[in-house]
């Protein structure tokens, strides 16, 4: 009765903490937050300036005593207090006006493969900045739930998760995890490549925030028909005066071809790995994508050429895995196993 009584008053929030984004469910709302996870601090006053949004904007314009930084580096909290500040915000945002006797209740995604000490990290965060109970979720199990996939039948389900800073490969039947894959190679590392490209390519520095841009607007894995084309600006790493260069879709192609290529390898390593029975399963129902790297142009269909299994994206990839963490939550009771209550939980790595 007073667990009930509690969750009534308290509220229950689902979390995509991600090294892009940050993205908040609550029961009776659904996604009320969609914003990116940067945190700008006056380095002389040790005060927060913006989150979110307004933090991003700042990212490579700020005087030198102000510092735009990302909290979270391939998916795990690399600056608690800022990862804590940002939490904090954002559920100071979300429960604005609901009250609450309790402190909410909150499910929380993380990336596969990291460690005891990383999940604690989290969970001692999310608690120092109001959570009442903390239960923590593998991000491609949320996915995979996000997407209704049939994870509690004996039925092998395969999900790539493709995020900001890490990609997610898992393998899952019987609300459980049986093989998976966890590489430091998503969105955030395919920006990496693009200013790599152009500082080899055309001795030209560019901002990341750029680099995301040019990578949204023609980046591609399959050759267009009609070449893309786009304009990038950076410092000309010569003169040290801003230049403009016109680069395309070819240009992105070969900058991240690397990258993509490890991508699909890992895939396939996931699946020489995994049991007969589930790998027939995987052949008949296809592999689903999900994350904002999924959007990436013609790579569904580049994994489908490589691995010569289907290949299909999500509706809606980005949000996959915080409507998981809602789905989890609007259930708690009998999505128990899939949850990682504590660190002891944690399968050994």
């Amino acid at each position: 009765m007073f667990g009930k009584f509690r969750k009534i008053f308290s509220g229950s929030i689902g979390i995509d903490l991600g090294t892009a984004s940050t993205l908040v469910y609550t029961k009776g709302s659904g996604i009320v937050i969609n914003e990116p996870s940067v945190v700008a601090v006056n380095q002389k006053t040790g005060q927060v300036v913006a989150i979110g949004n307004e933090a991003k904007k700042m990212l490579g314009r700020t005087p030198s005593h102000i510092t735009a930084v990302r909290p979270l580096v391939e998916g795990v909290i690399s600056d608690f207090e800022a990862a804590q500040e940002m939490l904090a915000y954002f559920i100071k945002r979300t429960l604005k006006g609901k009250g609450g006797f309790f402190r909410p209740t909150m499910v929380i995604g993380v990336p596969s493969g990291i460690t005891n000490v990383e999940v604690r990290a989290v969970r001692d965060a999310a608690k120092n900045s109001g959570a009442g109970d903390v239960h923590i979720v593998e991000e491609p199990l949320a996915a995979a739930i996000g997407v209704r996939m049939p994870i509690h039948e004996p039925i092998g389900n395969m999900i790539v998760d493709i995020g900001g800073g890490v990609t997610d490969i898992a393998v899952i039947s019987m609300g459980g995890i049986v093989t998976a894959r966890n590489i430091r190679i998503a969105g955030g590392k395919l920006n990496q490549d693009i200013i790599q490209y152009a500082r080899e390519e055309f001795k030209l520095l560019l901002g990341e925030k750029t680099a995301e841009e040019v990578k949204i607007a023609i980046g591609s894995v399959a050759k267009e028909t009609e070449g893309l084309e786009a304009v990038i600006r950076g410092r000309d790493m010569v003169t040290g005066l801003p230049r403009e260069v016109a680069v395309t879709d070819s240009d992105i192609r070969e900058a991240i071809h690397k990258s993509i290529k490890t991508l699909i390898n890992a895939t396939r390593e996931t699946i020489e790995v995994t049991p007969p029975e589930l790998v027939a399963d995987i052949m008949h129902r296809g592999i689903v994508m999900t994350g904002g790297g999924a959007m990436l142009n013609g790579l569904a269909a580049l994994f489908e050429s490589e691995l010569k299994i289907p290949v299909y994206i999500a509706e809606d990839p980005l949000t996959a895995v915080v409507r998981g963490a809602g789905i989890i939550l609007e259930d708690l009771e009998n999505m128990g196993e899939v949850l990682l209550q504590n660190d002891e939980d944690l399968p050994p790595r």
